[in-house]
């Protein structure tokens, strides 16, 4: 088992960066591809990045995000990162990470194993 635990969100005006953390135990988490979505009320929950296993070396965004998102990994510390600049009030979501073995590129929700509770951005106009 994997347990991921999101942590950072919280709210900012638009304009402003935020950076999320997902912190993660049980397994060795370079054997992990690791991934970021997001829920807003009302929505079903979307992709936002994701970064291969291993040395990450690999890494696809969504169009939405792409330019002002950038995910990134440390593997020594067990953890993944969401950088986020330039935020938008529709980027105001529950952020979640999740975690599939030996993933490289994945930006399906049914090809994730592993799910953390999440972490409330919210972007004020």
């Amino acid at each position: 088992q994997v347990q991921l635990v999101e942590s950072g969100g919280r709210l900012v005006q638009a304009g402003g960066s935020l950076r999320l953390s997902c912190q993660a135990s049980g397994r060795t988490f370079s054997d992990y591809g690791m991934g970021w979505f997001r829920q807003a009320p009302g929505k079903e929950r979307e992709f936002v990045a994701t970064i291969s296993w291993n040395t990450g070396g690999s890494t696809y965004y969504a169009d939405s995000v792409k330019g002002r998102f950038t995910i990134s990994r440390d593997n020594a510390r067990n953890t993944m990162y969401l950088q986020m600049n330039s935020l938008k009030p529709e980027d105001t979501a529950v952020y979640f990470c999740a975690a599939r073995f030996r993933g490289t590129i994945a930006t399906i929700r049914e090809q994730y194993n592993y799910w953390g509770q999440g972490t409330q951005v919210t972007v004020s106009s």
